[in-house]
């Protein structure tokens, strides 16, 4: 198994509209092989930001890597720029092996 997350630094008072932008977009993660489960995740805030997180769980790091060249992920990403407003930097991914 494989779990992909990236990390997002979203401007103070912008958290309802970044939450807005992933409840109402298509992903089309659920036409892709080996796709298990995604969740957003929202953290701490500091004077800055509020961290958010999106986790998505892959049958294998194969499967991620694959959807990352796909039609899929094109179209879920095609307008990702929209909201540069609500983001201090670019997302921070982390990718992880399950081991246990």
């Amino acid at each position: 198994m494989f779990i992909a997350m990236n990390r997002f630094k979203i401007a103070l008072g912008k958290e309802s509209e970044f939450i807005a932008i992933w409840r109402n977009r298509e992903t089309y993660l659920h036409e892709v092989p080996g796709f298990r489960e995604f969740h957003l995740l929202q953290g701490p805030s500091n004077e800055d930001f509020t961290l958010f997180a999106s986790h998505s769980t892959w049958e294998s790091k194969e499967a991620f890597e694959a959807w990352t060249r796909s039609e899929a992920f094109r179209n879920a990403h095609a307008s990702a720029g929209g909201s540069k407003e609500l983001y201090l930097g670019p997302p921070q991914f982390e990718g992880f092996e399950v081991v246990l």
